[in-house]
C-alpha cells in the first residue's frame, strides 16, 4: 500500500486537488475539491482557490510556456555517470536561457528500433513559476512533495487504469491555454510534451465574431457551439458560433498531428503509427470534438474516463458528484497522485535547487554527520580500549607460551606412547587440544599486533571472536577443528574508496602475518568488512597404527 498523496493541477480556469492512495491494484481517492475561475494569471487561480482539505505531500503539475522536456540519447553508462551528462545538460541550457531553472531526468523505456544507446527524458522548469505554486500552496495550508510535467500524471494514469494493448496511443489533456500530449506503445512511454495553444483558441475566435469578451464568449462556446459533423444547429447562434470555431479546431488538429512528426524525429523512429487517440481536461468536453479530431486525423477519437475503474467509495457524496462532474479535468491529478503514491510508478521530482538541498540534508546528509561523529566517539573509546587490552594480551600470551612449551613436550611424549594403546590415543588428543587453546593466545596477539599497524583511519574493527572450528578454504577440515579468529569490521567513506583502502589494508595484514591464512570478505557497498584467520591446521600426514603385535 503506497502513501498518501495529494495531485494538484491547477490552470487559468480551473484548480483541482485528488488526495489518496494507490492500495492493490487501484487508487483509493480520500479527498477531491476543485474550483473554478477565470483568472489570468498562476497568481490569481491560487488566489481564488479555497481547498477543503490540507494538500499534503502535494505533486504539483507543471505545464506552458516555463516547462521544457527535453529528449538525449546517450550511450548506455553506470548511473553516476548519466547524472553528470545530465548535470552538463541542464548547465548548458540555464546557460542559454539566462534563467534558473530547476531538473530532474529519468530513462524511457528500451525502444526496439534503438540498440546500444538509451533514451532519456530531461525536465527543466523555470523557479519562477514553482515559486508560484510554492507560494499558493502554503496559503492553502499544503505541503509540496514535488513537481512534475502535467503530461506524465497522464501517462501514469493511463498506465494504472486505461485499458492498455499492444498498440500505440496518443493521450491527450486539452487546458485552456495548453496542451499536454502522451504517446505510448503498450505500455511504454515513448513521448511527453506540453504544447502552446488549447481551448483558449474557440473562446478567441467566437470573441473576435461576436465582438464579445472572452468570458462571454466561453460562455456562447458551452451553451451553442458544437463540432459535431452533421449537426442541427438550434438557432442563428449556435450555427454562427459552431461555424466560427472550425478554424480553432483546425489549428489543434494540426497541433496534435504535428506532435506525432516531432516525436518521430525525437526518438529516431520514423515508422511511428498512432491507432487511436484519448482526450481529457476541461477542452475535451467541448461537444463534437473527438468525432471533429477523428475525421481530421483518420483514426479513432475517444474520451479518457480513468475514473471507471477508481475507488471513490471514501468520499462524501458531494465529493464524489463533484468528481463524476469534473473527471475530465482530473485525470492529471490521479495520475500525479498516483505517481507519488504507487512505488512502480514513472517519476520525475523536479524541486528548486535550495529545497532540494534541504531535503537533501535531512533526508540523508545530517544522519551521515551523525553517524560519523558515532564513528569518531566509538574509534576513540576503543582505541583507548584496544591499546589497554593489546597489554594484557601480550601478558597472556607469554603466560600461554611457557604452556605451548610445557605442552609441545608433553606432546612430544604422548608421540613416544601412542603405541600402546587407547589410552595413548586419548592423551595424545589432550596434547593437541592443550597446542591449540594455548596457540590461540599467541594467535590473537600477533593478529592485535598487526591490526594496530595496518588498520586504515576509516576503517574500525566491531567485533573479534576466537572459536574452535572448521573451515576448508582455511585448509581446516571437518573433524580437525583449530581455533579461528573472526575479525568483523566496519568503514566509512573517506578521501579514498573503501575499496581501494581494503586491499591495501589485506595487503599489509598477509604482509605481516605470512604464516597465517587468511580469508577476506569485503561487503558489496564497502561498508562492512569479514576477516577469518588460522595459524593451525592439521597434520599434513595423519599417525598410522603400527608396531609388532
Amino acid at each position: 500500500m503506497g502513501r498518501q498523496v495529494t495531485g494538484v493541477d491547477v490552470g487559468l480556469r480551473s484548480a483541482c486537488f485528488l488526495r489518496g492512495q494507490y492500495k492493490g491494484n487501484t487508487f483509493q481517492v480520500k479527498n477531491f475539491c476543485i474550483g473554478t475561475h477565470g483568472a489570468d494569471s498562476l497568481e490569481q487561480a491560487w488566489d481564488s482557490m479555497e481547498v477543503s482539505f490540507k494538500p499534503q505531500a502535494a505533486r504539483v503539475a507543471l505545464t506552458g510556456r516555463d516547462v521544457n522536456i527535453r529528449y538525449t540519447r546517450v550511450p548506455q553508462v553506470p548511473d553516476w555517470q548519466l547524472r553528470k551528462l545530465m548535470r552538463f545538460e541542464v548547465e548548458e541550457v540555464g546557460d542559454a536561457s539566462g534563467a534558473s531553472v530547476a531538473s530532474d531526468f529519468n530513462l524511457l523505456p528500451d525502444v526496439p528500433e534503438i540498440e546500444g544507446e538509451d533514451i532519456v527524458l530531461l525536465a527543466l522548469a523555470r523557479d519562477p513559476v514553482m515559486d508560484t505554486h510554492l507560494a499558493g500552496l502554503a496559503a492553502v495550508n499544503g505541503a509540496i512533495d514535488s513537481f512534475a510535467p502535467a503530461s506524465l500524471g497522464l501517462y501514469n494514469a493511463w498506465t494504472h487504469y486505461g485499458v492498455v494493448e499492444d498498440e500505440t496511443v496518443m493521450l491527450v489533456n486539452i487546458g485552456h491555454e495548453n496542451t499536454d500530449v502522451v504517446i505510448v506503445r503498450g505500455p511504454d512511454l515513448l513521448f511527453a510534451r506540453n504544447l502552446t495553444g488549447g481551448s483558449g483558441l474557440f473562446d478567441e475566435a467566437i470573441g473576435q465574431r461576436f465582438g464579445v469578451g472572452l468570458e462571454q464568449a466561453e460562455q456562447i462556446k458551452i451553451q451553442h457551439a458544437t463540432l459535431q459533423p452533421g449537426a442541427r444547429y438550434e438557432n442563428a447562434n449556435a450555427e454562427k458560433a459552431s461555424r466560427c470555431i472550425l478554424g480553432a479546431a483546425g489549428q489543434l488538429t494540426s497541433l496534435l498531428q504535428s506532435a506525432v512528426l516531432f516525436c518521430r524525429s525525437q526518438i529516431k523512429v520514423t515508422s511511428l503509427k498512432v491507432d487511436r487517440v484519448l482526450l481529457c481536461g476541461g477542452g475535451a468536453g467541448l461537444e463534437g470534438l473527438p468525432e471533429y479530431l477523428a475525421k481530421g486525423m483518420g483514426m479513432a477519437v475517444e474520451l479518457f474516463d480513468p475514473f471507471r475503474v477508481v475507488d471513490v467509495s471514501a468520499l462524501t457524496p458531494e465529493e464524489a458528484d463533484l468528481l463524476d462532474e469534473y473527471k475530465l479535468e482530473s485525470v492529471v491529478a490521479l495520475g500525479l497522485a498516483t505517481m507519488g503514491s504507487a512505488p512502480e510508478a514513472y517519476s520525475i521530482e523536479v524541486l528548486p535547487a535550495d529545497l532540494r538541498r534541504k531535503r537533501e540534508f535531512f533526508g540523508g546528509t545530517i544522519y551521515l554527520v551523525a553517524s560519523a561523529l558515532l564513528a569518531l566517539c566509538f574509534l576513540a573509546y576503543h582505541g583507548t580500549d584496544y591499546v589497554a587490552r593489546l597489554g594484557a594480551v601480550r601478558d597472556t600470551a607469554s603466560r600461554l607460551n611457557r604452556q605451548v612449551r610445557s605442552a609441545s613436550s608433553a606432546h612430544m611424549r604422548t608421540d613416544e606412547l601412542v603405541a600402546k594403546g587407547g589410552e595413548n590415543d586419548r592423551l595424545k588428543e589432550i596434547a593437541d587440544d592443550l597446542h591449540s587453546i594455548a596457540g590461540s593466545g599467541e594467535q590473537l596477539a600477533r593478529v592485535m599486533e598487526a591490526l594496530e599497524g595496518s588498520l586504515p583511519r576509516d576503517f574500525w574493527v566491531s567485533q573479534i571472536t576466537s572459536e574452535f572450528a572448521f573451515d576448508g578454504d582455511l585448509g581446516v577440515e571437518r573433524g580437525a577443528e583449530r581455533p579461528i579468529l573472526r575479525i568483523e569490521g566496519r568503514s566509512r567513506e573517506g578521501a579514498d574508496a573503501p575499496a581501494v583502502q581494503y586491499e591495501g589494508f589485506v595487503r599489509a595484514l598477509r604482509s605481516r602475518l605470512p604464516e597465517m591464512e587468511i580469508k577476506e570478505t569485503l561487503s558489496p557497498t564497502g561498508a562492512v568488512f569479514t576477516l577469518d584467520l588460522t595459524a593451525f591446521a592439521p597434520p599434513a600426514v595423519a599417525l598410522q597404527e603400527g608396531g609388532e603385535g
